[in-house]
């Protein structure tokens, strides 16, 4: 199937700047470096991958033992760097 130029910009991932995220940081060293959430070793991009792909906020945040807080903190925070990102 062929895909519109359109369509295949739209499902390209978005690179989401992490550096002002209070929930976020990162470690060299640590996870390779990627942005991981604080006292953890779960990428932060994990989140929003599984949030995207139709897990819900609870369902991450048991799998990856978090606070229910913490996920939809990072899940909004990507949202509003996703948009910023669109304009």
């Amino acid at each position: 199937m062929l895909l519109s130029r359109d369509t295949e910009n739209a499902m390209k991932p978005t690179a989401i700047d992490w550096s002002d995220c209070p929930l976020v940081e990162v470690v060299p060293g640590k996870v390779g470096g990627v942005p991981i959430l604080i006292h953890s070793r779960v990428q932060a991009d994990a989140i929003v991958e599984n949030y995207e792909g139709g897990e819900t906020v609870e369902d991450i945040a048991d799998n990856f033992d978090l606070p229910e807080d913490h996920v939809r903190q990072v899940v909004a925070f990507a949202a509003r760097q996703k948009t910023l990102q669109l304009q």
